[in-house]
């Protein structure tokens, strides 16, 4: 049997030390500040917030996201405290000019500290270490790479369990699956392997959001020509990863201690190599993502950015904008990473950023029918994982480094259209899908700012409840293209009120409605008006 998951003979409190983790993340991750302190044991991380008193925080590494800001002063007063309770280490960002002040600090209080690398997440960067410090319960080695592992991990499983086993990711791709002879395995796994994704189902969404918030294998019944199952949740700290799904040959019984052991171990050791892919993607994606922020803002453009995005000029590119409504800062780092692994299944060459609340993909297509088909997809997994009621923006295709901008501006405004216009369900939303809509809000622009556009009879139209319905009965009957009939039916009044209001529009208000411009002009206005 495979040591990566058979039970392994361990010291009751394994000592990991400082020097140990700061090997593992490697410097590309986090580098030590002066000189390291050999033997310092890590028992556990903790985020520090500098403007609270500290806890019992011995033997602890101490995350401070927010020190950037910090002088040196202050931070020397952190590092004091931190020191004086038995902190293992200080993990912190700062540039790389403030590094001699801070190995100063290093030699005055003899606390560690430690550099992280801008490019790593502090939520990636405690996963990792969650990892390092025991979750696995495997000694510290460097994990594998290529899928191999994964493949290992899914044959031992399989042989206790006797079904097969297939891991998957968050999109419910299956990256790994048993081979071992003689395990049971069901039509569906069958197909699922052979194409290498999960066969849909009416109970995929509710099983897979059960499976990723439980804290332990979930069991399945048999259910048609499904074998019963036993999930569970891949994991890195609190950074969903995947799930791990085995086909239980022992029939419907609950989960049992062995099985439930046996299923946390795959999924630990899982989740260490799917960490480490997913943070040595982050290191490939960290140019690539800085060249998208570029061509966003279109500031300081070189010319040469689609060339190193590996995006054909006269293909063009796509770009697709994501909004989740009320989503803080987690969820649209989430949103983020959910929208970057879909996407390069399809397009090797894609590129996400979160910018300003939204999160912003850009990769090669000639049309914007050929990034909804990609988009589509993504819209049940972004509900399932982030948030409900996620709108994408579809827009380009840009063909220079120079179209970029403005096509980021044109989905900026398609999603805020879009959330004005919520009524209507459109979620996937293009120009051509809200062009009448772009057209409105463009015209409530130009009267907004130019005053002489203005009929100023209408404008008096929205001064009281009693003028408000004359505003709302000229609207309507204009929208009727002037049936009266069927603008009072509309409107739920007799007939003669409605050419009573019209008769107020025009002698009361001096509104001119006598040829087709000036009723498509007041047309415009009201409608302005009622966005």
């Amino acid at each position: 049997m495979d040591a990566g998951i058979s039970p392994i003979e361990r010291p009751p409190h394994p000592q990991v030390t400082l020097a140990e983790l700061v090997d593992q993340l490697g410097p590309r991750t986090v580098t030590p500040i002066g000189p390291p302190a050999p033997g310092i044991a890590v028992t556990g991380t903790e985020f520090v917030d500098t403007a609270e008193e500290f806890g019992d925080v011995s033997s602890t590494l101490l995350l401070a996201p927010s020190t950037a800001s910090l002088s040196t002063s202050r931070i020397a007063a952190l590092a004091t405290g931190a020191a004086e309770h038995g902190a293992a280490g200080l993990a912190l960002k700062c540039s790389a000019e403030r590094v001699p002040a801070l190995a100063a600090i290093v030699e005055a209080t003899g606390l560690p500290l430690v550099r992280i690398a801008d490019r790593i997440s502090w939520r990636l960067l405690d996963a990792q270490l969650t990892r390092l410090l025991g979750e696995a319960e495997t000694p510290l080695a460097a994990p594998q790479r290529g899928a191999e592992p994964l493949f290992a991990i899914a044959n031992e499983l399989a042989e206790s369990f006797g079904g097969s086993v297939a891991i998957e990711d968050l999109s419910r791709n299956i990256l790994a699956y048993s081979s071992v002879p003689g395990q049971l395995i069901d039509t569906l796994r069958t197909h699922g392997i052979l194409a290498r994704q999960v066969p849909a189902s009416p109970y995929n969404d509710d099983q897979y959001r059960t499976v990723l918030r439980s804290d332990r294998p979930i069991k399945y019944p048999r259910l048609g020509d499904e074998e019963p199952r036993v999930a569970f949740a891949i994991r890195a700290g609190a950074l969903p990863l995947g799930s791990i799904w085995a086909i239980d040959a022992s029939g419907e019984g609950p989960v049992s201690p062995e099985q439930d052991e046996r299923m946390r171990r795959a999924s630990a050791l899982a989740g260490a190599h799917l960490l480490d892919d997913l943070r040595a993607h982050a290191t490939d994606q960290r140019p690539r993502e800085d060249r998208l922020r570029t061509l966003l803002t279109g500031i300081d453009l070189t010319g040469t950015e689609f060339a190193e995005l590996g995006i054909d000029e006269e293909r063009g590119a796509a770009l697709l904008a994501f909004e989740v409504p009320s989503a803080g800062p987690t969820a649209i780092a989430q949103l983020r990473s959910t929208v970057i692994r879909h996407l390069v299944l399809h397009r090797p060459d894609a590129v996400a950023v979160a910018h300003r609340s939204r999160v912003y993909a850009l990769f090669a297509a000639r049309t914007v029918d050929e990034a909804t088909a990609l988009a589509e997809p993504l819209l049940p997994l972004v509900d399932r994982l982030v948030g409900e009621g996620a709108r994408i923006a579809v827009t380009g295709p840009a063909h220079r480094s120079g179209d970029v901008a403005g096509v980021r501006e044109l989905a900026d405004r398609l999603l805020d259209v879009a959330g004005r216009d919520a009524a209507s369900g459109r979620r996937i939303v293009s120009a051509a899908s809200l062009r009448p809509l772009l057209v409105v809000d463009r015209v409530a622009e130009l009267l907004a700012d130019g005053v002489e556009l203005r009929d100023p009879g209408l404008d008096a139209l929205h001064g009281s409840a009693a003028t408000r319905a004359v505003a709302e009965t000229l609207l309507v009957w204009l929208e009727c293209f002037g049936n009266v009939a069927q603008a009072a039916e509309r409107l739920g009044v007799h007939e003669n009120t409605v050419r009573h209001r019209l008769r107020r529009v025009v002698e009361t208000h001096g509104v001119r409605l006598e040829n087709a411009d000036e009723r498509l002009a007041a047309w415009l206005q009201l409608r302005a008006l009622a966005r």
